[in-house]
């Protein structure tokens, strides 16, 4: 599919020049500055977090004083920093019993088939347990950001994450490829009932 043509492409480049495993890290910079989301000091939940360039760009913003936690099946390609934690597991299992995250993000994303039903039905399902996942880990006024497949559901999903934080939308970054259905739900200020 497309994504084999990446190699020579803008942000991977940029990407593998300033150290990043992944051309990801610009979609996560690019959401931090626009909603000022992670700050020095604090706590942050990285989902699907290989192979660990938000992780890496979390790191740096939080400073000595924040820390970050990883989870993801797949291996990370990055050296841990002392403030970085790594945890090799599936989401869908129990996860972390940390709990008082400032915030949880998720990159989250399912192997494609190319069928795009069955895509965005993949993703809504990994983007439900993140969320499920903030609801229990996020401290009141935390906030999330959830990557997402647009398709027929996820309008549904969007009002359901309305409901329980003050501000929320829709966001696509620069780095995100143009043919691609992948957008980020930024959700702020965690009404924890």
């Amino acid at each position: 599919m497309f994504r084999k043509n990446l190699k020579n492409e803008f942000w991977t480049e940029k990407a593998k020049k300033e150290g990043y495993p992944a051309r990801s890290v610009y979609k996560l910079k690019e959401i931090d500055e626009k909603f000022r989301l992670i700050k020095k000091g604090d706590k942050i939940l990285d989902l699907g977090c290989a192979p660990g360039s938000w992780l890496l760009y979390i790191s740096e913003r939080t400073g000595d004083e924040g820390v970050v936690f990883g989870i993801d099946f797949d291996d990370i390609k990055i050296e841990l920093a002392k403030n970085i934690f790594f945890e090799k597991k599936d989401v869908m299992e129990e996860i972390l019993k940390e709990k008082n995250f400032d915030l949880v993000v998720s990159d989250l994303a399912p192997k494609t088939t190319g069928i795009k039903n069955v895509d965005s039905g993949k993703s809504l399902e990994l983007c439900v347990r993140a969320f499920e996942i903030a609801k229990i880990v996020l401290m009141p006024s935390g906030n999330f950001v959830c990557k997402i497949f647009e398709g027929s559901e996820s309008d549904d999903f969007f009002k359901e994450i309305k409901k329980d934080f003050n501000f929320s939308t829709r966001f696509k970054p620069k780095a995100v490829l143009r043919q691609s259905k992948e957008i980020y739900i930024i959700a702020k200020d965690f009404n924890k009932g």
